[in-house]
């Protein structure tokens, strides 16, 4: 039991205390973005970086670089995460994959729906794949200040939801976010992933060779058309997740490189005067190597970055919207409201109605511990949308206006639904 949910409390943990300090970001960039030093924050994330080798070279403004770029290995540890989920954790297992793979498609298809209701045949008609998105470090964040009153089973369950509702962003993105497509440059992607695929059916366990392809990969769909962000979720599946040496013999080798450390030397000697326990240290260090698959390697390596640097990053760079006089205006527009609704009417909706329908039909059950209630909490926190919502938006929309109103529609929305949602799960239980 706590082999199963010891990596979980870790990664729960992690998006707990990155949801703080990606609210903290948001406010500095909404207070900077609207202060007497606009004009900076808008100078600053509009500079020229160019990168290149040669006659070859990138050139992009900062914000690009890190929606491009540094946003790549924030999808890429969403790959690992729902690589690792689908082979041993909540959906691996067909039943308990139906109920947050049911909720989660009804929390995506009712808000698009809503948004198109709202905004068809206009020009915000694109955007319609905004409101489908959650996120996971937000929605886990408020959870986390429940504390005691969150059962952990509807801790799994909302992490589940989240992570399938990444899945269904990413298809959202590669299918109907992308412009014009380069073939060549895609095919050369190709060979890149093909060469990735291999070195995993080969057992290369080196991280640096699948950082090296993967980074030409990521240039490859940078040129191509198709959004970078993917190549980090196509590199993400071709990471080995599975063991170089069994634990039996992990076990064995460790215990006699340990009894060789210890007849090498008196306790407390300095290791660096002792070439013995230096070559026991290596071995044991090589050991524990081959026995951690280079999918736990690199989620655990990556995580904190992508928790506590990128995202809060991100939202720097995209969350400061000036709130002028056209604020009213905005939050009145097709767009704003289309949004809204479907963050804060049709995320619940979508969530508890689909879950409702897969245990009536029998096809799965309410978590041990959990209520219909924790359900339909879940639900609203589910419409805080934020990260992927902002990082969508910018792809649906080239003006400017409707893009600031998109995201005025966001950050309201994602307020309400994680207020409301709070409110009713901390009404749903009493404290353990």
């Amino acid at each position: 039991m706590e082999r199963i949910v010891r990596p979980f409390q870790d990664f729960s943990h992690k998006q707990s205390s990155g949801g703080i300090i990606l609210i903290i970001a948001t406010v500095v960039a909404l207070v900077w973005a609207n202060s007497p030093w606009g004009d900076s924050y808008v100078a600053l994330w509009h500079t020229k970086l160019t990168v290149g080798v040669g006659d070859f070279s990138v050139s992009k403004d900062l914000t690009h670089w890190i929606n491009d770029g540094l946003m790549a290995i924030f999808f890429f540890v969403v790959g690992l995460e729902i690589k690792r989920e689908v082979l041993v954790g909540e959906l691996s297992s067909a039943r308990n994959a139906v109920l947050p793979v049911a909720a989660a498609l009804g929390g995506a298809v009712v808000p698009a729906l809503i948004y198109l209701a709202i905004n068809a045949g206009t020009q915000g008609a694109s955007g319609w794949g905004i409101p489908m998105a959650t996120d996971i470090a937000f929605a886990l964040g408020v959870l986390a200040l429940l504390g005691q009153r969150a059962p952990t089973t509807l801790k799994v369950f909302l992490t589940a939801l989240a992570i399938v509702d990444d899945i269904v962003a990413v298809l959202v993105i590669a299918l109907f976010y992308t412009s014009e497509i380069s073939w060549g440059a895609l095919g050369v992607g190709a060979v890149f992933l093909a060469a990735l695929v291999v070195a995993n059916l080969l057992g290369v366990g080196r991280t640096l060779v699948y950082a090296v392809l993967g980074i030409g990969l990521w240039l490859c769909f940078l040129l191509s058309g198709v959004h970078a962000t993917i190549a980090g979720v196509l590199l993400a599946f071709t990471v080995p997740a599975v063991s170089f040496i069994n634990p039996g013999a992990f076990l064995e080798r460790s215990r006699y490189v340990l009894e060789r450390f210890e007849q090498a030397g008196e306790k407390g000697e300095n290791v660096l005067s002792n070439e013995e326990r230096q070559a026991a240290l290596h071995a044991l260090n090589h050991a524990a190597y081959k026995l951690e698959p280079p999918l736990h390697e690199l989620e655990h390596a990556l995580h904190p970055w992508v928790v506590f640097a990128i995202m809060p990053l991100f939202a720097l760079a995209n969350a400061g919207v000036p709130l002028g006089g056209g604020i009213a205006e905005a939050l009145t527009s097709p767009v704003a409201i289309g949004i809204v609704l479907g963050l804060v009417l049709g995320k619940q909706l979508g969530i508890t109605l689909f879950a409702w329908l897969t245990v009536r039909s029998g096809l799965s059950e309410l978590p041990e511990g959990t209520s219909w209630r924790h359900i339909y909490g879940a639900g609203w926190l589910a419409g805080i949308g934020f990260t992927m919502s902002l990082f969508i938006s910018d792809l649906a929309f080239l003006e400017d206006s409707l893009v600031e109103a998109a995201k005025l529609g966001i950050l309201g929305a994602s307020v309400v639904a994680g207020v409301v949602g709070w409110t009713l799960l901390r009404g749903a239980s009493r404290p353990r």
